[in-house]
């Protein structure tokens, strides 16, 4: 397999993590956002959108984070990860929607603006962050990973959560008042075969 990505991408990140967490060999091949790689006509026709992370696996071509979530999941059979029973299935699409809107719109696009110099209403994706923060960290109180499967195991849901919350200081969303939000970071992170998101010297963190 080979992944397209960035490092400083929460997207591309999540696709990484879980590759490591599976324990599935694959190449990184690092797109330089910069130089508008991925703006190129070669890189459009694996993702007409021109965004990261792509998968390439054989003759599949996987574009869409959370996609890549699920194509891995299925591909090497980790009901664990994704559930197939229909209720169990749904919870964890629940916080993948989560993931996509609340989350990539608030501590998402905050550390746009700190990092990339997006040009978002920081005070109001601020505020979407602590809003969803505080759900979330509401929803921890109740059990150890984010989807209300039954089962005492992570799912892809809490991978397509963990980077942009983890790096949320870096667009000056103060994460230190959410316990229960950090001892699940802190729960992610000793998972074996977790990998970190880099980190850069912006927002808060700076």
């Amino acid at each position: 397999m080979k992944i397209y990505y960035h490092p400083l991408s929460g997207h591309a990140h999540r696709a990484r993590l879980f590759l490591n967490l599976l324990g599935i060999d694959h190449e990184a091949e690092f797109v330089d956002l910069a130089a508008a790689a991925h703006k190129t006509p070669e890189y459009l026709k694996l993702n007409r959108f021109g965004q990261i992370p792509v998968l390439i696996d054989g003759e599949a071509v996987i574009a869409d984070s959370n996609a890549i979530l699920v194509y891995l999941a299925k591909k090497a059979g980790a009901t664990k990860w994704l559930p197939d029973t229909p209720a169990q299935a749904a919870a964890v699409q629940r916080w993948l929607s989560v993931a996509a809107g609340q989350i990539a719109f608030g501590p998402g696009a905050a550390r746009l603006i700190t990092v990339f110099g997006a040009k978002f209403n920081a005070e109001e994706v601020i505020a979407r962050a602590h809003g969803v923060l505080k759900v979330i960290d509401a929803e921890l109180a109740q059990r150890e990973w984010i989807a209300d499967t039954g089962a005492a195991h992570p799912t892809i849901a809490d991978i397509a959560l963990y980077s942009y919350i983890s790096s949320a200081p870096e667009g000056n969303v103060d994460i230190s008042g959410y316990a229960n939000v950090n001892a699940w970071l802190a729960r992610v992170e000793a998972l074996p075969g977790f990998v970190p998101f880099q980190k850069t010297a912006a927002g808060l963190a700076a």
